[in-house]
């Protein structure tokens, strides 16, 4: 028992790592896309839908352009993933000290406390990824509407961020990277500016976390052999995840509208800003009405369903732990 104890972060971490690395480089596209149809307002769409937004993306930002802000995720999945179960894990573990069944309650409890952990870091990884997501969107919208110059609308604007929303076509057009976004944040905001929307991300990944990790754990458990042999095959952990994640990732997406446009620095022609998540959802119904509230509903869907369905196979399957030389593999 001290082994597995002792050995149990970096097995978390090599398990949240790969999970995360795989799930990213599958359905980033896909989270591109949903950030730029979340971002776009009424009477002013650039794309159509999903795959409409994928075209043209790789038309005009060609194939690595769909992968525009990925490498952020790619450093940061693997300590938000490894917080994220490892916090749900240590929690479950708190709340059934007697070693009996948790209670749907207290199931709802440790996957609350699971997603007020994880904010630390996925706060400023969305923050950043958002920034460079949304930048081929303003520069289409430009490009439409070229006599009209993009402002910005949360004060002065920076050389860095600027660069970041480049509108000028071209092999010359400059470009910026999340490091410079981030050292210009903490220049002008401090801490702070990386953890812009940060309420907005609670709202989010706590009622995410409440819903998905229950959820979870009821349908991988009716995958169940038996009552005299707990395991559960590899696919229905893929499948479990899968369902829970897409339930959950659509119940919540009303949130992740708000947040992604209070955490998106560049406004593009005639969109308004907000002054934080009361005043957003108020001017969202006033101007684009409750539909707006799922735009990107399906991309999100479709984006979070395989990550947390690979996270799981990962992570039960003992992909960590077998690579440390424990007695966990397939």
């Amino acid at each position: 028992m001290a082994q597995q104890q002792q050995i149990s972060l970096p097995a978390k971490l090599i398990n949240g790592g790969i999970a995360g690395m795989v799930g990213v480089t599958c359905v980033f596209p896909i989270d591109l896309a949903k950030t730029r149809l979340q971002n776009q307002r009424s009477g002013q769409q650039i794309y159509k839908n999903m795959m409409d937004c994928l075209v043209k993306t790789v038309k005009s930002e060609g194939y690595f352009g769909m992968y525009r802000g990925a490498a952020v995720n790619l450093t940061l999945v693997t300590p938000e993933k490894a917080i994220k179960l490892a916090a749900n894990d240590f929690f479950r573990h708190m709340l059934s000290k007697d070693g009996g069944k948790l209670t749907v309650f207290k199931e709802m409890l440790a996957g609350c406390c699971a997603g007020m952990c994880q904010v630390i870091v996925t706060t400023p990884m969305e923050m950043l990824k958002i920034q460079l997501q949304d930048a081929g969107r303003i520069a289409a919208q430009q490009r439409v509407m070229p006599a009209v110059v993009t402002t910005l609308k949360m004060g002065r604007a920076s050389a860095v961020l600027s660069r970041s929303y480049n509108t000028v076509p071209g092999p010359q057009a400059m470009r910026t990277s999340a490091i410079q976004i981030t050292r210009e944040l903490l220049r002008t905001k401090g801490v702070t500016g990386l953890y812009r929307g940060l309420g907005a991300t609670l709202m989010r990944d706590i009622p995410f976390s409440v819903v998905y990790f229950p959820l979870f754990a009821h349908v991988h458990q009716l995958g169940q052999h038996s009552s005299d042999d707990p395991s559960v095959p590899f696919y229905w952990s893929f499948l479990s995840g899968c369902l829970a994640g897409s339930i959950a990732a659509v119940a919540v997406s009303p949130c992740d509208v708000v947040k992604t446009r209070l955490q998106s620095l560049r406004k593009g022609t005639n969109e308004e800003t907000y002054s934080g998540v009361v005043d957003c959802i108020r001017k969202i119904l006033r101007k684009e009405g409750p539909g707006a509230f799922l735009k990107g509903a399906t991309c999100r869907a479709l984006v979070i369903a395989p990550l947390f369905g690979i996270a799981q196979v990962v992570y039960f399957v003992g992909v960590g732990e077998f690579l440390l030389g424990f007695e966990r593999a397939l």
